[in-house]
């Protein structure tokens, strides 16, 4: 029987669900895994705006970290705080002191992973990151361990609940924007400043994370293309039905060869593909590999006790590796490695909504700018009742360059037959 004396960073949703598991699972534990695995120090801020207090002895808190880093019988340091400091201290101490870190912390990892890894190996401690991503969904370990024999070339993923739930509920409901946040934050899905969820940054941390470990190559958060939910409106989606689609926040990467694109925004997708179905809160990742094809993992992307069953997961794969730590499968290095060709110029299909003056001639002017930038029509819908001076049109390019998407775009919108450029969303097959 091995025993590990376990300490926890933080005791709010994810830490005092680790706890719960460890103290309710013991036994289970003990008789599966042969671990006897001991939560020693709980980490808070302070004693007097901590809400979970009660769930566990009061003796085992602490407000001080040392209390941590210097017990010698505490081998492994659970990492729930979130944000960047002192989450970034802590576990650099942990790991230059030896104790193996499990964190759940997307967004410090995805911007000091490779400080983390440096300290771990200088003193042969371990490092886990499983929960970082999608939640109770084991997407990391799929990656690391089952899909060894598979050279990946895309990862495709709706990795934060909160737009997710809140583009469902555009979509069915025909809600706002606005309205709909305002429900998430009553629900606590949302924060009260949303920024990270709505705005992209959470998804971004998470793709740098998942596409790093599926094509074997650093890719920090500063080559990933960002845009968020916020622009988006309810004729977005009347559009997108008619024409086939859902609109989810899609975390995406592709590879081919040593060109890798990375990147998050809102997403059409045809409503016959598996991500088109995930609805609420729920997280799914969707992977190729050139042996297994297609795959895709589904569950709950966050919450206490999913998020909880990962770093705990973690913890037990820490402890049978004890002494003899995996690393990363790649250069990890701040930046990205020279090796990788960076593609920004990517290709997409584009669905364009344009506000434009209702008058011979303002449909061909339009197209004529797409031909002349190589951007080819696929379909083109008037949706809306014409005013008599106004109408909306709106354009399905088939793929397409980027770039020469942007450069179009310029170009019409300087066309005296057009009012407004009302939206530009990408789409995947």
């Amino acid at each position: 029987m091995k025993r590990f004396q376990v300490a926890i960073l933080g005791f709010g949703t994810v830490g005092s669900g680790v706890y719960r598991i460890l103290t309710e699972n013991h036994g289970d534990l003990k008789h599966r895994e042969s671990l006897d695995l001991t939560v020693a120090r709980i980490l808070v801020r302070d004693f007097t705006n901590e809400p979970n207090l009660h769930l566990a002895p009061r003796q085992l808190f602490t407000t001080c970290f040392d209390d941590i880093a210097q017990d010698e019988n505490i081998s492994i340091v659970v990492e729930c705080m979130g944000g960047v400091e002192p989450a970034r201290s802590f576990i650099l101490r942990a790991l230059e002191s030896g104790k193996t870190v499990v964190t759940s912390n997307k967004e410090v990892m995805s911007k000091h992973w490779y400080e983390f890894e440096t300290a771990a190996k200088k003193t042969g401690a371990g490092l886990y990151l499983e929960a970082t991503v999608g939640g109770g969904i084991p997407i990391l370990r799929t990656i690391t361990d089952s899909m060894q024999a598979n050279n990946i070339s895309r990862v495709m993923g709706i990795i934060n609940g909160t737009t997710n739930f809140i583009l469902t509920k555009m979509s069915e409901e025909g809600k706002d924007f606005a309205e709909v946040l305002a429900q998430a934050q009553q629900l606590g899905y949302a924060e009260a400043n949303p920024t990270a969820d709505v705005e992209g940054y959470d998804a971004m941390y998470k793709l740098s994370i998942l596409s790093s470990m599926a094509f074997h190559a650093h890719m920090p958060i500063d080559v990933i293309y960002r845009e968020g939910i916020t622009k988006l409106t309810r004729a977005d989606f009347e559009t997108a039905k008619l024409l086939g689609y859902e609109i989810k926040l899609l975390a995406i990467g592709k590879k081919e060869g040593n060109r890798i694109e990375v990147r998050v925004h809102p997403t059409m997708l045809k409503t016959t593909h598996p991500l088109a179905s995930v609805r609420g809160v729920f997280n799914a990742v969707f992977l190729t590999g050139h042996a297994v094809d297609d795959i895709m993992l589904y569950g709950r992307g966050a919450g206490c006790m999913p998020t909880a069953s990962a770093v705990v997961s973690d913890v037990i794969y820490a402890c049978h590796a004890h002494g003899r730590h995996r690393y990363m499968t790649f250069e990890n290095i701040p930046g990205m490695s020279d090796q990788v060709e960076l593609v920004r110029d990517f290709r997409c299909i584009y669905c364009v909504r344009l506000k434009v003056t209702d008058q011979p001639g303002t449909m061909a002017a339009i197209a004529d700018v797409f031909a002349r930038h190589g951007v080819s029509l696929k379909d083109v819908l008037q949706l809306g009742e014409a005013d008599g001076c106004s109408s909306h049109i709106t354009f399905m390019t088939y793929e397409a360059q980027e770039f020469a998407v942007q450069a179009a775009l310029r170009d019409i919108s300087a066309l005296p037959c057009v009012r407004a450029i009302e939206s530009v969303i990408r789409a995947e097959n």
